[in-house]
Parts: C-alpha cells; structure tokens; sequence
C-alpha cells in the first residue's frame, strides 16, 4: 500500500472524527464561533489531504497534468479511478475549501451543515476508491 495515501487517509479520517465531535448533531453549533471554527478547520485539512492524495495519484500514475485541484478529481474519473459523481462532489469540496481558506465570501452556515452531514460519506468513498477504509 502507498504510504502517502495511507497517511492522507489518517488525516481525513482524524478530521471527520474532529468534526464529529464538535458538531454533534446539532445545528445550532454552527452559531458558536469556536465550534464553527474547529469543524471548519478540520475540514479544510480533509479537504487538503483528499486533493493532495488526488495529485499524488494523478502524478504517481501519469494521468495528466492538472490545471486545478478540481481538475485532478477529473483526472481520476476519466481513468476510471472514481466515478464522475464522486468527481463531481469532490470538486464540490475544493470549492467548499477555497471559500473557507481565501474568505472569498462569507460561509453560508446552511451548506457548511450540508457538508458536515453528507460530506463525510464522500471523503469515505473517496478513501474506498484506492482500498483504504475509514470510520
């Protein structure tokens, strides 16, 4: 097994676990800026660690060079890596990313609960896609 994607999996799967733990199933904790804060936080680096396991395989597996970060989850797909789908929510998640890190608007508490809810699975089948399992 390739020691990067493993050890990116630890980050995601620590983070997931991080942001469990503070959201805990209430909604009204995005209100609090030191709850708001810690999932956000942690999900930027699940973020980062899911686009830099994209570029190590996209690298590692000369699937092309990717404009974006965005673009290595297309990379994936088009070599049968993970399905569009997931490609296309990933991409959703580098989105989600740069909005939380570069401030480029303020973050909108009802998608930041989306991504707490539902993104999780997608960092999960993102991991199961190169056969590493977490939560």
């Amino acid at each position: 097994m390739d020691d990067i994607l493993l050890a990116k999996a630890a980050i995601i799967e620590r983070c997931l676990r991080r942001v469990d733990a503070e959201y805990q199933d209430d909604p009204e904790r995005l209100e609090d800026f030191t709850y708001q804060d810690a999932i956000v936080l942690n999900l930027q680096r699940a973020c980062q660690a899911a686009i830099d396991m994209a570029m190590h395989v996209v690298a590692r597996d000369h699937l092309g060079a990717p404009a974006s970060s965005a673009e290595a989850f297309d990379l994936l797909a088009k070599a049968g890596r993970i399905d569009a789908e997931l490609a296309k929510r990933m991409r959703g998640m580098v989105g989600f990313r740069n909005i939380a890190v570069h401030e480029y608007q303020k973050l909108d508490l009802a998608i930041l609960q989306a991504v707490i809810e539902h993104g999780g699975d997608d960092f999960v089948a993102f991991c199961a896609a190169f056969g590493l399992k977490i939560l």
